[in-house]
């Protein structure tokens, strides 16, 4: 799911949420005679209610000028949800490899489901494909991947997910910002409030966008003058195949493929592992790119043992579970995946599914 965002002022009961101090090491001198220390703490300002919270963030919505109806239909029923903030805080830590990880999300029956919506959406595909750039069999295949073909999107009210997000305070300034691009998107009447639903996260739709996102990528597929991702397909399927033009996709070439590497192949020049920014990881990406001539030379090769294919391409090596695992040679296109998810798990999920749903 990504994005630069700008980062807007925070109102008095952010700061509040956001900087309590806790003085460390300040040890009380206490009296040989005494059994009552004489140093006393300094008080702590109190984290403001969520109401206290809300009502600041109804006061900072209104000098934006949203319409005062919006406003009232949303603040009137802002819950604070705190399966959403455990979700936040104990998101778990599951070992996987992925060789346990693909055949969960590139199931048997994921991959007949996206081969029977790739055949009965292809005419409608091929248009939106053709108008962005795309091929069909990736918007199919993250459409499988991030909801299940539209089957399951959250049922959380976005609004209230985001301002319990924010007010918990662990990202407050990223989710405070996504609860105003949500007002912006039903003030320009994509969706109606009522059906503004998603994950605990703030996800929407069958794409999963958060309204960033939407604001960013969103397309009106069928011309209605509305950008619906809830429930129009034509409109997920634009917005879909937009995001990844606007991520410089290249409909020409492939995502990547698995491959071979010899005995002693120096692990080195794979892209190192870690947790980076975008912009560092993709300073990685290019320290491993090479032509496919290269890594031929290096004796590279197919999963069938043959020469890779005699085109004029960058490929980055890739080895999701380190050295001794599978290796993966990416594309350009693999890039543009990595900014919908950095994970290498996610966006090789997602080229695999693409494959299989033209595989003969």
């Amino acid at each position: 799911m990504k994005l630069k965002l700008a980062l807007k002022n925070l109102g008095l009961p952010a700061l509040l949420a956001s900087s309590l101090i806790y003085p460390a090491g300040i040890i009380a001198a206490t009296s040989q005679t005494s059994n009552e220390p004489e140093a006393a703490s300094a008080e702590q300002p109190a984290k403001p209610s969520f109401e206290q919270y809300t009502a600041a963030l109804r006061q900072e919505a209104e000098q934006k000028g949203y319409d005062q109806a919006l406003l009232d239909e949303v603040f009137s029923s802002l819950t604070f949800h705190e399966r959403v903030v455990k979700a936040d805080q104990s998101q778990p830590e599951v070992v996987e490899t992925l060789s346990t990880y693909l055949p969960k999300r590139v199931s048997d029956i994921r991959i007949t489901m996206a081969r029977g919506f790739y055949k009965q959406y292809l005419p409608e595909l091929e248009k939106i494909g053709e108008k962005y750039g795309v091929q069909p069999r990736f918007i199919i295949a993250l459409w499988g991947l991030e909801s299940s073909f539209g089957r399951f999107m959250g049922n959380y009210s976005i609004p209230s997910a985001l301002a319990t997000l924010a007010y918990d305070g662990r990202r407050e300034t990223f989710f405070r910002q996504e609860f105003f691009n949500a007002l912006d998107i039903l003030a320009e009447g994509h969706i109606s409030f009522a059906d503004m639903k998603g994950s605990w996260a703030g996800a929407m739709g069958q794409s999963q966008f958060m309204p960033s996102s939407f604001l960013a990528y969103a397309q009106d597929g069928d011309g209605d003058g509305k950008k619906d991702i809830w429930t129009n397909q034509l409109d997920v399927f634009a917005s879909i195949a937009n995001y990844l033009k606007q991520q410089d996709w290249d409909n020409s070439i492939t995502w990547g493929r698995e491959v071979l590497l010899p005995e002693g192949f120096d692990a080195a020049l794979a892209i190192q592992r870690g947790s980076l920014a975008r912009k560092a990881w993709l300073g990685r990406w290019n320290d491993s790119a090479r032509s496919l001539a290269k890594w031929n030379e290096l004796g590279v090769r197919r999963l069938n043992g043959t020469d890779l294919p005699s085109r004029d391409l960058q490929a980055a090596l890739i080895l999701p579970d380190g050295e001794g695992g599978r290796a993966f040679l990416g594309y350009d296109n693999y890039k543009s995946l990595m900014h919908w998810n950095r994970s290498y798990y996610f966006v090789t999920s997602v080229g695999y599914l693409a494959d299989l749903i033209i595989a003969e």
